[in-house]
């Protein structure tokens, strides 16, 4: 009998899709099947402090077409993060390097939802390219506007 695979979540606002975003994604695929929460605008907005570059449906369309994702879903219009995460039931939660808040407060909040889930997270961002975040990207796209 096949072992069922172990549902691994990412989440993120997958902003200009990047290195980063890749990466995470490729590691995941390693610890099982692969279901993306794409942040959803006013989300990202009230966390971050800005809109996303990217409207959330185009978003959520790009990460559903990258390969190792099994499935891709737009988040909740909620700060609460863990009612999602109850209702996709993951085994395991990645999280990226530099994703907040620590694995240990996550196991912490979820477990106080009857939820049992590991909770990683990558210890390094990938450096193999010059543009390997959104603000890097978006940095350069200014700087190229004012020495236009």
């Amino acid at each position: 009998m096949a072992t069922k695979k172990k549902r691994v979540l990412v989440a993120g606002t997958f902003d200009l899709l990047q290195p980063g975003h890749v990466y995470l994604i490729e590691e995941a695929t390693k610890l099982g099947k692969v279901i993306a929460i794409v942040g959803t605008d006013a989300i990202v907005e009230k966390i971050k402090g800005h809109k996303p570059v990217i409207p959330e449906g185009q978003r959520l369309f790009m990460v559903q077409h990258i390969k190792g994702v099994d499935q891709a879903v737009l988040g909740h219009e909620t700060l609460d993060f863990t009612e999602i995460i109850v209702e996709i039931a993951p085994d395991i939660i990645l999280l990226g390097p530099d994703q907040k808040p620590d694995p240990e407060i996550w196991m912490a909040m979820l477990a106080d939802k009857g939820l049992n889930v590991e909770v990683r997270q990558l210890e390094t961002r990938v450096n193999n390219f010059s543009l390997n975040s959104t603000s890097d990207i978006v940095a350069k796209i200014k700087n190229s506007e004012n020495n236009g």
